[in-house]
């Protein structure tokens, strides 16, 4: 939550260093980490570290295409994140400074980028959205023009509300997101000012359906089991179909949350499982089933009490009773300044995420033990190509 920093590149070179160093003493927790109980190398064996080839390295991502890198793919999601949201100056243009973020991006993640500073891009995936206010000037009528209404329980600054441009950076390298965004504001140079950031973690990946995983939350729950996970629900829930200044964009919510984990934790399990409808171990909805059944909110008990309590997310939260679409969850853990979930969600239509949070502002009982301290929403700009670039089919 610093501004950006307009000095050139030793200072931004010094942060990135400096973070990468301090990333290094974390990086036993990236998805790297289920290999820390094999046996180390022996002395006469040069490590792959040193060859300067990690054995691990994931592929490779394309960045272009018909809808940006990191909503979709990879799946499952990478284990690190950083957010940025910023703001353009003045005098900036929205279209050429675009196209030039694209085109960086594009060298980051093919590693032709030298600000890489010789880390092997591996997954890295840079997902790019504007706010409303630049939608707005090319036109008011456009998806994404509009802005986030505010909600209870917020307690957001407001430097941390709203903003033009969202750089979700991934990567399972946990090195790789601040060095691709020092790389990216060194690029924007004095045309962008930084308002937030947020970098969050994935935690473990459960299973939740043939070649679909979720990871648990720190409140050690699955997080985002239902959603457009098949191509049909994403083209009707996920993907803009039109103006064809959007088409295969989509609109993204993103909300920094502390979470009460202490008053949590002090819940029995069968308390904590009332308060999402589903079970923690399992995921599975307190109607029965598998964790992919679709919640029973009619179910109840021989003395009439229902299954999953009339209060619980899972009810409160159910795209059926709520009337709107689908929103596809791409979530991550933070755990400074303090413990809570940057909660991204992905859909077609603002109003699928609004809606949503207005049924559940009225009783869910999950929002008790949360606290909004950053919001804002962005469109997600279409897929970009050398031929097309970045922002090229909204600003000239």
């Amino acid at each position: 939550m610093r501004p950006l920093d307009h000095q050139p590149s030793r200072r931004r070179f010094l942060d990135a260093t400096g973070a990468m160093a301090a990333l290094g003493l974390t990086a036993g927790c990236t998805s790297n980490a289920g290999h820390a109980g094999s046996d180390p190398p022996s002395d006469d064996t040069e490590s792959p570290s040193v060859q300067g080839v990690s054995a691990a390295t994931p592929a490779p991502v394309p960045a272009t295409g018909t809808h940006q890198a990191g909503i979709i793919l990879p799946q499952p999601a990478q284990g690190n994140l950083l957010a940025v949201v910023a703001n353009l100056t003045a005098t900036a243009h929205p279209g050429p400074l675009l196209a030039e973020i694209g085109r960086t991006v594009t060298a980051l993640t093919d590693g032709t980028d030298a600000r890489l500073l010789g880390l092997p891009p591996g997954d890295l995936t840079v997902t790019i959205g504007v706010g409303p206010r630049l939608v707005r000037t090319a036109g008011a009528a456009l998806p994404g023009a509009t802005d986030l209404p505010h909600f209870s329980r917020e307690q957001v600054a407001p430097h941390a509300r709203g903003g033009d441009l969202l750089l979700q950076i991934c990567a399972s390298d946990a090195l790789l997101p601040a060095v691709a965004a020092t790389a990216l504001l060194d690029q924007a140079g004095d045309r962008l000012r930084e308002r937030w950031r947020q970098s969050a973690h994935r935690g473990a990946n459960i299973l939740v359906g043939k070649n679909l995983t979720a990871p648990r939350n720190l409140l050690g729950f699955i997080d985002g089991i239902v959603g457009p996970h098949t191509a049909a629900a994403q083209q009707h829930d996920l993907w803009l179909a039109g103006p064809s200044q959007v088409a295969g964009g989509t609109i993204a919510v993103v909300r920094r949350m502390e979470l009460d984990l202490p008053r949590f934790a002090a819940l029995s399990v069968a308390e904590q499982e009332a308060v999402f409808g589903r079970r923690r171990t399992s995921g599975a909805p307190l109607s029965g089933g598998a964790i992919t059944a679709d919640p029973s909110l009619g179910a109840k008990t021989p003395d009439g009490r229902y299954l999953i309590p009339a209060d619980a997310h899972v009810r409160r939260a159910n795209a059926n009773a709520v009337g709107a679409g689908l929103m596809l969850r791409r979530s991550y853990s933070t755990d400074a300044p303090t413990a809570g979930l940057l909660f991204i969600s992905f859909q077609n239509e603002l109003r699928t995420f609004t809606s949503t949070l207005a049924r559940m502002d009225d009783s869910d009982a999950l929002l008790a033990f949360t606290t909004t301290t950053a919001t804002a929403t962005f469109l997600i700009l279409p897929g970009f190509t050398p031929q097309r670039p970045l922002g090229s089919t909204l600003f000239a």
